[in-house]
């Protein structure tokens, strides 16, 4: 059955990046952009499944919506069940990665290694969307190791969406190599092709085509948006966090935020999670780049990378606000 995707929307996305969108760093990203649709870290269906304290890859601040689970896995039945337990804590959409190249998923035969497999992901996704009453939608590649003649995507998005109904796939506009380059190098080697991602849009009017891959500027947003139905930023959005308000502005015309308002933004989330038991650093380590570029950037960076005592709190974040600002 397919369901209504078109619920959301995906013009401006952050990528689900592993170690970095955490629940702090998405609070954090939500401030600076209001709209855009942002991700969870991969979470395998095994953790989910035998794992006692799945609050600890679940939970999330009603602040962050709307927000997505992303699901690793191969087995029809246990993601249909995990994609029922991300529903059940509110997330807002359910997404399967097909595009990871990290030597632990391809010895579980998930990821990347899934796009040679697409009858398996047609059946992986049509389990998810019968379980569940919220979108599910597919993040994936151009290509893997050798086969990544435009026939291979064109036959991996035609054989997902006519059997199970999915309408949105996220594109990453690089092939994947599963062995020979690492996840860090899978990200900026491979050749980087939007024009396989602009005819897929054409070949398939009818679904969301969002293309992920070296997006750095809002001109580059705009541009892409000529001919997919949305953007998805990875690095940038971490590295340099403030241009995602520039991204916001540009694409909903949202008044940009100054820097210290962001920070000032942090100061309850911080010591709430504090007061929980947490370590500051667990929320500041997202927040180094702010500054990225401004005159005191670097020291703002040094100052939030001591921050490692679990007693501190936001009055430490005033005082290096304060100094950054003088």
């Amino acid at each position: 059955m397919i369901k209504d995707t078109n619920t959301l929307d995906r013009r401006l996305s952050i990528a689900p990046m592993m170690a970095w969108t955490d629940r702090h760093c998405r609070f954090f990203h939500r401030l600076l952009s209001p709209h855009a649709l942002v991700y969870t870290e991969m979470v395998t269906t095994g953790a989910l499944l035998n794992n006692d304290d799945i609050e600890r890859f679940l939970a999330f601040s009603d602040q962050e919506h709307p927000v997505a689970l992303q699901l690793g896995g191969s087995v029809p039945t246990d993601l249909a069940q995990c994609a029922k337990i991300g529903e059940d804590w509110g997330y807002d959409e359910i997404n399967l990665n097909c595009g990871c190249p990290s030597e632990r998923v391809q010895n579980n035969n998930f990821g990347a290694c899934l796009m040679t497999e697409p009858q398996l992901v047609a059946d992986c996704i049509e389990a998810m969307t019968e379980a569940v009453n919220i979108p599910v939608t597919v993040k994936t590649r151009i290509g893997v190791d050798e086969q990544d003649d435009y026939d291979f995507v064109h036959r991996f998005v035609e054989t997902i969406h006519k059997q199970s109904g999915c309408t949105v796939f996220i594109m990453h506009a690089r092939k994947a190599w599963l062995k020979g380059l690492s996840p860090k190098e899978n990200r900026t080697i491979p050749e980087i092709k939007y024009d396989v991602v602009y005819q897929l849009k054409k070949d398939f009017p009818q679904c969301e085509i969002l293309v992920n891959g070296e997006i750095k500027t809002p001109q580059d947003m705009e541009e892409h948006l000529k001919h997919c139905d949305g953007v998805m930023l990875g690095r940038i959005a971490y590295q340099e966090p403030y241009a995602l308000a520039e991204f916001e502005q540009a694409l909903y015309g949202t008044p940009l935020p100054s820097r210290s308002a962001i920070v000032e933004g942090m100061y309850d989330y911080i010591d709430q999670h504090v007061e929980n038991g947490g370590n500051i650093h667990h929320i500041v380590k997202h927040m180094l780049g702010l500054f990225k570029h401004q005159k005191k950037g670097r020291l703002w960076r040094q100052i939030l990378s001591d921050m490692h005592n679990g007693g501190m709190n936001s009055k430490l974040l005033k005082t290096a606000l304060n100094t950054v600002m003088r």
